[in-house]
């Protein structure tokens, strides 16, 4: 892979500041524990390192209300350190990704401020999207936490927001708001970052005179046509600097979906397909065969991301009976779960995702076989939670600070008890742990990389409770095998074949068990 083509084949680790490290020990994650903890991020084996937004933001959704583009959080550190932290990162072989909410600013944004003081029918307003007072909201839409997307000011005029009220929406028909972003794109590649990850790709673009909804028409506010001249004049400034643009898309129509991946638009986008598929060979491999046969026309690699900062941790949700996908309108309180049958079935599709051609997210706490958290009501800050009436659970479950040492420590999140078990400072001297599960598989998945693994092909196909496949490596006939056993019977190895890696014991004679994956080389 060339190195200009990092993005295609890259393992990039996601890192949610706020709970990564804490290097001041206010009982907040910072730039500071970030930085302590590169060369741990190094020894891992991934390449890249994607940041949750670090901005000035009041953090009403997680610093996912930016109020200043230009200026890192006090609570996480300075622009200086986060210049430091970006040239630090590159010295180990770590490029670094910056996130960037193009749908919404915070309500304490420069703009949106003097949008208020301005008042009705002025140019400041005309950067969101204001209507004038009326009764009942201006229409019927409905937000992504849930209910009404509208809220009043003081003067009685409504304004949008798709998401909570402190996350007013941009109006992306105004040029001025095309120009701002742009210039962030070039401020942020400036100082070394080597990619941006576009939160809500989908939303960005509204439908002209923001219509009711209409099952006969384009939907008003996802996927419009306008956003993908958005993205193509975003890819003329990422190349420039030979920077990736990533963009968190759902969409559940596959070829919708690779639109927005031709050559001169995105580079790559998230696949919440296979996130969302439950714990069944059938369906994993119905979301690979779709994954692939998607981006191939367009030439774009597949994503593969098991959890990230807004679902349910793999462990708990692998360790359901019933429900082992991921749906938000299905989280709920108390839903149980078998955290050793999950753990297994957690290290099983590491070796699985690990496996798959196209590049890899992996959220932090993964690596550690981190649970869901179950964070008491009264300590629940994710707006999820109040918007849904206080039937979801929120998000804050997967956002719990990692646990290094196992030392009890203050935290903006309370860590659960007993989790000092899970401490990376224990793990990383237990060859049977998680940590190193991962590090060995990151280590074998770059070697099989730099050896040329080639594109994937099905292997036992006829057997129901299997999910194999193979990938050829180099010009010396070697091929890297994964299987994985999902059935009730142990598993038969193939004859030929050299064990290269397991995510659990193997059966009497050497055959797989339930929930058990092997990486083999023919």
């Amino acid at each position: 892979m060339p190195s200009t083509e990092w993005w295609r084949g890259a393992a990039i680790y996601q890192v949610y500041v706020r709970s990564f490290a804490d290097g001041n020990g206010d009982g907040t994650g910072d730039l500071a524990g970030v930085r302590s903890r590169l060369p741990y991020l190094a020894e891992l084996g991934v390449d890249a390192l994607w940041f949750t937004p670090w901005y000035l933001s009041p953090l009403a959704d997680g610093g996912y209300d930016v109020a200043d583009y230009r200026t890192i959080d006090p609570a996480f550190g300075s622009l200086h350190e986060a210049e430091r932290l970006i040239a630090e990162a590159g010295d180990l072989g770590l490029r670094c990704i910056v996130d960037i909410v193009p749908n919404h600013v915070s309500d304490q944004h420069e703009w949106f401020k003097a949008a208020l003081t301005a008042g009705p029918g002025s140019p400041e307003r005309e950067l969101f999207h204001f209507r004038p007072c009326s009764p009942e909201p201006p229409n019927d839409w409905v937000g992504e936490f849930g209910g009404v997307p509208w809220s009043r000011t003081e003067d009685g005029e409504w304004y949008l927001h798709l998401f909570a009220p402190e996350q007013p929406d941009l109006n992306w028909a105004h040029p001025k708001v095309r120009q701002e972003h742009e210039d962030v794109l070039r401020f942020w590649f400036e100082r070394g970052a080597a990619g941006v990850r576009i939160d809500s790709a989908a939303l960005l673009a509204k439908a002209d005179g923001l219509p009711p909804m209409d099952p006969a028409q384009p939907h008003p506010f996802h996927d419009r046509p306008e956003l993908h001249d958005i993205y193509r004049s975003w890819r003329r400034i990422a190349d420039e600097y030979g920077a990736a643009l990533i963009g968190e898309i759902w969409l559940p129509d596959a070829e919708r979906f690779a639109r927005y991946l031709r050559p001169d638009e995105l580079h790559t986008a998230f696949n919440f397909d296979f996130l969302s598929r439950p714990w069944d060979p059938a369906q994993l491999w119905e979301s690979i065969d779709l994954t692939l046969s998607t981006h191939a026309p367009v030439g774009a690699p597949a994503t593969w991301v098991l959890a990230n900062h807004d679902v349910t941790r793999t462990v708990t949700r692998y360790g359901r009976s019933d429900d082992t996908g991921f749906a938000f309108e299905r989280k709920r309180f108390g839903v149980p779960t078998d955290l050793a049958l999950g753990t297994r079935r957690a290290r099983a599709a590491a070796l699985l995702t690990l496996a798959l051609p196209g590049s890899l997210y992996l959220y932090q706490g993964e690596e550690l076989g981190l649970p869901e958290a179950d964070i008491p009501r009264d300590r629940i800050q994710d707006p999820m939670h109040a918007r849904s009436g206080g039937l979801d659970p929120g998000r804050d479950g997967c956002r719990v600070p990692l646990p290094w040492d196992g030392a009890p420590r203050r935290s903006w999140l309370p860590v659960p008890p007993g989790w000092s078990g899970y401490a990376a400072e224990r793990q990383a001297g237990d060859p049977d742990s998680m940590l190193s599960l991962y590090r060995t598989a990151l280590r074998l998945r770059r070697s099989f990389a730099e050896a040329g693994a080639g594109p994937l092909r099905r292997l036992r196909a006829d057997e129901p409770g299997v999910l194999s496949f193979a990938r050829a490596c180099g010009q010396d006939g070697t091929t890297w095998i994964c299987l994985v056993n999902f059935g009730p019977d142990d598993a038969e190895l193939p004859g030929a074949a050299e064990l290269v890696l397991a995510s659990g014991p193997l059966a009497p004679g050497g055959r797989v068990p339930r929930d058990t994956a092997v990486w083999l080389r023919a």
